[in-house]
């Protein structure tokens, strides 16, 4: 593969396409899959010891809970060994018994995409320790 195209799969979907298009793109997904949510997931960018995904764009039920998304991320992504944890809009951890809906409904991208971003646990802990003892709190929050 050349250079730049492997450098376009590292890109972060928000950079790969403008927002008129990521718009016009959750518009054809919400109508023909009026039950699903979209979802972009992506792996943190210092994140060195978890692969990449071989797609980045997933459909998901309302009902569907957080931890649920986990464990089938977990399947993808994972050797048995491996720690996963999600940021959510690269900001905030959810509650993990949250729906997917419910988590949509609270941090969806003005794009109409919620975007996931998965790290290993040694880089989580790099971000914890950069936080304020506050705001570590929400980082800790549904944890494993």
């Amino acid at each position: 593969m050349p250079p730049y195209e492997k450098s376009m799969e590292i890109m972060p979907f928000k950079q790969r396409k403008c927002l008129a298009t990521r718009k016009d793109e959750v518009c054809t997904i919400r109508s023909k899959f009026p039950n699903k949510l979209p979802v972009i997931v992506e792996r943190y960018l210092r994140e060195k010891k978890l692969p990449l995904l071989d797609k980045t764009k997933f459909l998901v039920p309302h009902e569907l809970t957080l931890g649920q998304f986990l464990s089938l991320l977990r399947c993808i992504v994972l050797e048995a060994s491996q720690a996963l944890h999600l940021l959510i809009s690269g900001k905030n951890m959810s509650c993990l018994s949250a729906s997917m809906g419910e988590v949509y409904s609270q941090f969806r991208d003005p794009d109409g995409f919620l975007y996931i971003t998965y790290a290993s646990q040694d880089i989580l802990s790099l971000c914890i320790t950069s936080k304020t003892p506050q705001t570590t709190n929400t980082w800790l929050r549904g944890l494993f």
